[in-house]
């Protein structure tokens, strides 16, 4: 259960400082497009911060995907 718990921390402090470098990276981005939701419509967000934060949201869920479980 340790383990667990140690690759969860491992991986929201590694995602938090991605999310970080993600804000301080975009700061200066012109480029903007709308994300098509099937609902509604997201405001105009640049489009690093939409790669970016799939990214992080995809390394996220991947870490809880458990290969092996009887570690």
């Amino acid at each position: 259960m340790s383990f667990l718990i140690k690759k969860l921390s491992l991986a929201l402090i590694f995602n938090s400082c991605l999310f970080i470098f993600l804000f301080i990276g975009i700061q200066n981005s012109s480029n903007r497009k709308k994300v098509d939701l099937l609902i509604k419509e997201t405001i105009e967000l640049p489009i690093s911060f939409i790669v970016g934060s799939s990214f992080i949201l995809g390394s996220v869920l991947g870490s809880f995907i458990v290969f092996n479980k009887y570690e």
